[in-house]
């Protein structure tokens, strides 16, 4: 293995456990309500909807963007796009589309008698999201593509969300909906967030851009645990995320097999 990558990781570790606590520390947490639960529901909702900040075609929205500039690129298919490259835009927007359903069905079937469905047309973003997705695209506008590869690298924060809500399964009630809908989005968001790790090996970055990279994915993984935290009503005190940046933490432990690379 590239030694870079290895550093890379071992950085990022830390920071993923610390995402993965607020979501676990949250389902037990006495901060837990309906209202909390129907609120971190709608804000995944948003994200998978509405969320953009890493995609060549998804600023804008991630379906209603890529829609929009796929519909503008239908003329030019084969022409100045090739077919493939449309084809695996068409098939990430249906896979997250298929997440925004999952997350919306529990929502609507934990929603109190009487109340509207959910409307992707009226859910919004919230401070800490705002900031994530400003730091992606000033990272992006800042150092071109090793900014586009460090949002790639961050992006969905080694599934942590989607583990934790797996890891419901078998509990009754609203749990168990939770566990199956993570489940349903799970292996699709780690093929991807897999992707663009292992794709990093690809770029022969010089060491001064290994250095920024590292600062980078720093940066967006310490706002995705403020972006988290909020998300999910505050479960983790601002002590305890001072600490997780300062590595008092266990890292997660990064499947090297299934990226396919060597530890």
């Amino acid at each position: 293995m590239i030694p870079d990558i290895k550093r890379l990781i071992d950085i990022a570790t830390p920071l993923w456990a610390g995402e993965a606590e607020v979501v676990r520390t949250y389902w037990t947490s006495p901060k837990r309500t309906l209202d909390t639960d129907l609120l971190w529901l709608r804000r995944q909702c948003f994200k998978e909807f509405w969320g953009s900040g890493v995609g060549k075609y998804d600023r804008g929205g991630v379906v209603p963007g890529q829609l929009k500039r796929l519909a503008e690129k239908v003329h030019e298919v084969d022409v100045s796009m090739d077919r493939h490259e449309f084809l695996e835009v068409l098939e990430g927007m249906k896979a997250e589309y298929t997440h925004y359903c999952a997350f919306a069905d529990v929502h609507d079937a934990m929603r109190p008698a009487g109340t509207p469905k959910i409307d992707p047309n009226k859910l919004e973003p919230w401070p800490e999201e705002d900031a994530l997705t400003a730091l992606r695209y000033k990272h992006q506008a800042d150092h071109g593509a090793l900014g586009m590869r460090a949002c790639k690298f961050t992006e969905g924060g080694y599934c942590t969300l989607f583990s934790e809500g797996m890891a419901l399964k078998g509990k009754p009630g609203v749990d168990g909906k939770i566990a199956a809908a993570c489940a349903k989005v799970y292996d699709d968001e780690f093929e991807h967030m897999l992707a663009g790790i292992a794709g990093i090996a690809e770029e022969n970055l010089a060491a001064a851009d290994w250095r920024l990279m590292e600062t980078l994915v720093k940066e967006q993984l310490k706002q995705r645990i403020r972006m988290r935290n909020a998300q999910f009503s505050y479960p983790l005190s601002e002590k305890r995320v001072q600490d997780i940046y300062n590595g008092e933490i266990k890292p997660l432990a990064f499947d090297y097999e299934r990226a396919q690379l060597t530890a």
